[in-house]
């Protein structure tokens, strides 16, 4: 975690499959506090779906989408 002024969280969900990375995104934004960022790595095809999507109906923001050869990095701010 930085100590920036919205700290942030990263999650390794390479290897999982759908809806794995979303249930732990969802598990881990929980336990965070509003504003703070969540990075979230996923190889998972459908995650570029998935997440998106999750966090437009669970009210957090996703900051955007980084794709680092097999594996996406997705920054979620949680709402």
């Amino acid at each position: 975690m930085s100590a920036s002024a919205s700290s942030s969280q990263r999650y390794d969900a390479r290897g999982l499959i759908c809806p794995l990375p979303v249930l732990k995104a969802r598990k881990l934004l929980a336990a965070m506090t509003p504003g703070e960022v969540l990075e979230i790595l996923s190889d998972d095809p459908v995650a570029r779906i998935d997440l998106p999507h999750f966090c437009a109906e669970a009210g957090h923001v996703h900051l955007d989408l980084i794709e680092d050869g097999a594996t996406q990095i997705h920054r979620i701010r949680r709402g």
